[in-house]
């Protein structure tokens, strides 16, 4: 019975659970770790957020020179990509391990930045080698295959991003170091996530290798990369400082891991809506309807004071939602256009990768200083100047950011597919 079923599955549309699962893992090794460890770091070890902002915008930089040649590895390495991505989860898992669970054999800045060297390497190479075999998969399938794909990818990436956003919250009630059961839970995720799409992983020969040329020659490809890079920036900021609102600027220690559960629920639970909405009536007018959407929640933010949770509740209901809408559609758009300039050519989503944890980068390198500088202490007694600057950062500027990336959407012709 169970054969039968399987047999009557569309070959083309086989995988999708795992390439869904994969997203989990790689989602939860990205925007969380800006979520939870500089708190984490600041909270048991006492290093500066202005220390912490350095060294991950030092690793951004270091990233200028390593996503190219991950690209291109991720290229050379595409007839064993199944062993290849093997090794890069190892190695994700292994980063993981060593930042959360692993007390710091030397300085905790120094073990901060050679353990994120490892997360964020393998997860740059991971999603490369990841995007580049979804436009493979996507265009196998009938249809708007390059949506229908990136509705599982990107629903599964925002169940990660929830997972591992609220997981030490709930593990701190059942054990002392909950972040040690956080890496633990990451590694065994990455052994499911890697036995579940291994099967996708294809063994062709290397594709003569573009470069970044083909890519930036491309006036869409270009567009595209910039909108990512500005529209990016409001969830890199939002994130970066979330913790620090919540407990500080509206009173409510305690209550963060429900708020981020709500806020990423939403996204997860908006995404296959916004992509059926772009199926049916294009990309850009229903990303452009999620970024209003994100202007006003993120303008309301603006005027909320201690206790106010009731109303950041429905913010981060709103907020969740238009993310869905970021994370799904314009993966999708970009990965539509690579395919038809260069579909082989896995230095495009090397790009991309490099694109998003740029804006991450910028935001803490720019933000926590500048919190530092005003006196802010995470957890401790805060003027009113020092606040008012966390809500100006956390909701202000993302608001400002949203405005730009939505005149910029708005000039920009979109592929569909």
């Amino acid at each position: 019975m169970v054969e039968t079923t399987l047999n009557a599955v569309p070959a083309r549309t086989r995988g999708l659970g795992g390439y869904a699962l994969f997203a989990a893992l790689l989602s939860a090794a990205g925007l969380p770790i800006y979520i939870h460890a500089p708190k984490f770091y600041v909270d048991e070890f006492g290093v500066s957020l202005g220390a912490l902002g350095a060294v991950l915008f030092a690793l951004r930089l270091l990233d200028v020179v390593q996503d190219p040649l991950l690209g291109k590895l991720a290229a050379m390495t595409a007839s064993a990509r199944r062993f290849a991505v093997a090794i890069g989860v190892a190695v994700l898992c292994i980063g993981m391990t060593g930042l959360f669970a692993i007390p710091p054999f030397f300085s905790p800045v120094i073990w901060f930045a050679l353990t994120l060297t490892l997360v964020f390497s393998a997860f740059s190479f991971l999603t490369i080698s990841f995007y580049a075999q979804g436009v493979a998969k996507a265009d196998k399938m009938h249809g708007s295959g390059h949506l229908r794909l990136a509705r599982w990818r990107e629903t599964g990436a925002l169940l990660g991003v929830c997972a591992a956003s609220i997981a030490p919250f709930l593990l701190i009630t059942v054990m002392d170091a909950p972040f040690t059961g956080f890496a633990i839970g990451f590694a065994v995720l990455g052994l499911c996530a890697a036995a579940l799409m291994q099967a996708e992983w294809s063994s062709a020969a290397p594709p003569k290798s573009l470069g970044f040329a083909v890519v930036l020659q491309d006036s869409q490809a270009r567009r595209l990369l910039l909108i990512a890079l500005v529209n990016a920036a409001p969830v890199a900021v939002s994130s970066t400082l979330f913790l620090f609102f919540v407990e500080s600027r509206l009173d409510a220690p305690g209550q963060e891991g429900v708020l981020l559960l709500l806020f990423f629920l939403s996204a997860a639970g908006a995404a296959p809506i916004w992509g059926f909405w772009a199926q049916k009536y294009g990309i850009r007018p229903v990303l452009l309807t999620a970024m209003v959407l994100a202007v006003f929640a993120f303008g309301f933010a603006m005027t909320l004071e201690a206790g106010d949770v009731a109303m950041f509740t429905l913010i981060c209901i709103a907020t969740g939602a238009a993310m869905g809408a970021d994370l799904t559609l314009l993966p999708a758009a970009f990965a539509s256009r690579m395919a038809k300039i260069a579909p082989n050519a896995a230095e495009g989503f090397g790009l991309w990768a490099f694109v998003s944890k740029l804006s991450l980068a910028f935001a803490a390198v720019l933000l926590l200083p500048m919190l530092e500088r005003s006196g802010f202490t995470s957890g401790g007694v805060n003027s009113d100047a020092s606040l008012w600057l966390l809500t100006l950062l956390y909701a202000g500027v993302p608001c400002a950011l949203k405005v730009l990336a939505i005149g910029l959407l708005s000039t920009t012709k979109l592929e569909e597919g």
